[in-house]
């Protein structure tokens, strides 16, 4: 079968690659109908003084997929064969090291990395988000089992600020959503979100202030970093928990007086999906799954893709442009590109 694997200098390269037939125990095979191309992805393969390449079975790269499962190992709870699933593969690398990477025709990956699909939905419309959702899942839980009552979510129309608006609202758990533009604001609002904030407003600040009191939003699940955080410390309520996961702002720096980490009894700390207790523990990762499966048909939950193309074509995918994910569809033929 055709695979996308990843060279020890970091480059990828398509190659001819044993088909997986037998999975070991908790292992599944799945038939790929759509995979992935994330940020992470970019990063790690860009980034090359960055360590600990995760090793896969002959260095498949690729994280995010869907497809069929089509054989099961020991262990494997029965319903999972002949379903479409949702997978994400790093979220059980801690329990596996029999996995595959997904950008291929065929995979092999935990069971516990996959999410059981409706039979109603397109699978590619779950190639990407396992990972989004998962993420705010664990997120929720978190905060919640800590005690917080609000969640400021920096990044509010990104795919997991979606998700985690949409699962905190199942929980009557109030989001202020922060946007970067009138348009995103009515965009969210008309999907899941009661309180979205559009940051280029002229009354951004007070409106903020004022609703982080409001709903006591001392959670802040923050994927922006740079000159929104900036700006929304000091607008923060007391015993406010900033959670620092993305970095659409970059490199651009944050900058407040240490005074307010005092004042406030503020604190920074790092948020990882793979680091919470959620993934860590194999149970609790079980039951997200089943919960999540259970409501997955939202659209705050789907994929935001981009152009598809052919394994043959990764070159082409991982330079292309755009917010949305290019998606790899490994049974599709290479098409020209003009």
């Amino acid at each position: 079968m055709k695979a996308v694997c990843v060279t020890p200098d970091r480059d990828l390269e398509v190659r001819d690659v044993p088909e997986p037939t037998a999975p070991p125990e908790g292992h599944v095979v799945v038939d790929i109908a759509a995979c992935a191309i994330n940020h992470g992805d970019h990063a790690f393969l860009k980034t090359r003084s960055l360590r600990n390449m995760p090793a896969t079975l002959l260095d498949i790269w690729g994280s995010s997929g869907a497809g069929r499962v089509i054989a099961i190992g020991t262990g494997v709870p029965a319903d999972y064969l002949g379903r479409r699933v949702a997978i994400y593969r790093s979220l059980s690398m801690i329990h596996s090291t029999q996995t595959a990477g997904l950008w291929s025709e065929k995979a092999q990956v935990h069971y516990l990395s996959c999410l059981i699909l409706p039979d109603s939905v397109d699978a590619r419309d779950y190639s990407g988000s396992l990972v989004n959702v998962l993420t705010a899942y664990a997120f929720l839980r978190q905060i919640v089992e800590e005690g917080h009552c609000g969640i400021v979510a920096t990044a509010g129309n990104a795919s997991t600020g979606r998700a985690l608006v949409e699962l905190a609202r199942r929980e009557g758990m109030p989001v202020l959503a922060i946007v970067r533009s009138a348009a995103a604001r009515q965009e969210l609002a008309d999907m899941v979100a009661e309180h979205v904030l559009d940051s280029s407003a002229l009354d951004f600040e007070n409106r903020f202030a004022a609703l982080a009191q409001q709903l006591r939003a001392t959670a802040v699940f923050d994927g922006v970093g740079g000159g929104l955080v900036t700006r929304i410390v000091p607008l923060l309520p007391m015993n406010a928990i900033l959670y620092s996961y993305g970095f659409l702002a970059g490199s651009e720096p944050v900058s407040f007086p240490t005074a307010l980490l005092n004042d406030k009894n503020l604190t920074l700390r790092p948020f990882s999906n793979f680091a919470s207790a959620t993934v860590q523990d194999p149970k609790r990762l079980a039951t997200a799954l089943t919960v999540l499966g259970d409501g997955i048909d939202h659209p705050a939950f789907l994929t935001r893709t981009g152009n598809s193309f052919a394994l043959d074509q990764i070159a082409a995918a991982m330079s292309a442009d755009g917010q949305c994910k290019s998606i790899l569809m490994p049974h599709q033929q290479a098409q020209p590109l003009n």
